[in-house]
């Protein structure tokens, strides 16, 4: 394990500790203690559409029927396609690290819905989680969000917007930490505000536009060669942030595009990760995680401390 290491942190040029995880998950040993499948319940009736969460437990939650911190995690598609089945993988990872993972349904943009509507679904997900938690087996103050692309736009909205009135939700709306992977989180552009069908100003649901002190912890995985989310945006993102002396990390990876994809012509169509990068990245997203007491820091992690 020691020289697989070494060779490791040669390669990636990263730190012990980071290599130490990617090891483990490269192993298959991040899904150890996933839920095979979710609970599906409905978290939100709008216009007649029943939206759906997938809740899935780790095994101490099940067990014991203990509180563990949650994540919500927010399906990409562009706002106009997807599902919460796309991110099961995801929440199934979360699981194993001991978070109760809930991958959620919104709805999606056409001429009769825009992405203000889907940040009301979003809202209306997290205020959800907190209003069932003692169900749920959750802790309320440790409510993350992991979004990626239109998903990440959506959890950082929630984040720092204020949700649109008809969220419907009057508890705590806002993530308390999040992971973000190739997110929109400048949307002031001709493209967002297409999809708006002119019913509202893009720039009043930018999340770039709307950061302050109180913006919760964010990790931020990136692509330098990202022509869908471009990595400006992302370095304005976390440099405003810290300029507020609040949390941002960035992850930059410099040779992938848009969610760490090796497909650079096409990086909106068939999505091609690449696995070195993409277990480098799972394994930053681990640390930032046990950083902040959202899971407990396992062996590997503890090699931070050697």
């Amino acid at each position: 394990m020691t020289k697989a290491i070494g060779l490791c942190q040669r390669a990636l040029r990263a730190p012990r500790a980071v290599c130490a995880l990617v090891l483990v998950l490269l192993a298959g040993n991040a899904f150890a203690d996933a839920s095979p499948t979710p609970e599906s319940l409905v978290y939100r009736t709008v216009e007649g559409q029943s939206l759906r969460a997938f809740v899935f437990a780790p095994a101490k939650v099940e067990k014991t029927g203990a509180r563990s911190a949650a994540i919500v995690v927010v399906h990409p598609g562009g706002f106009e396609e997807g599902s919460a089945q796309f991110n099961f993988k995801d929440a199934q990872r979360f699981a194993s690290l001991g978070m109760v993972a809930i991958a959620i349904d919104y709805r999606l943009s056409n001429e009769h819905v825009t992405p203000v509507d889907a940040l009301a679904d979003t809202c209306a997900a997290f205020a959800w989680v907190r209003k069932h938690a003692k169900t749920l087996h959750v802790d309320p103050h440790r409510v993350a969000g992991y979004g990626e692309s239109a998903g990440g736009q959506l959890v950082a909205a929630a984040a720092t917007i204020d949700c649109p009135k008809s969220s419907g939700e009057k508890a705590q709306v806002r993530p308390d930490l999040m992971v973000l992977v190739s997110p929109m989180v400048d949307t002031a552009i001709d493209r967002y505000a297409g999809l708006l069908h002119g019913r509202a100003r893009a720039i009043d649901y930018s999340p770039l536009t709307h950061l302050d002190v109180s913006t919760a912890p964010t990790l931020l995985v990136q692509g330098e060669l990202d022509n869908t989310t471009p990595v400006d945006a992302a370095k304005r993102f976390c440099a405003r942030l810290q300029a507020l002396h609040a949390t941002c990390e960035l992850a930059l990876y410099p040779k992938v595009g848009h969610l760490l994809t090796r497909n650079l012509k096409d990086q909106e169509g068939e999505i091609d990760p690449d696995p070195v990068d993409l277990a480098n990245a799972l394994a930053r997203e681990r640390i930032f995680l046990a950083a902040h007491g959202y899971i407990t820091q396992s062996e590997p992690n503890q090699a931070m401390h050697q």
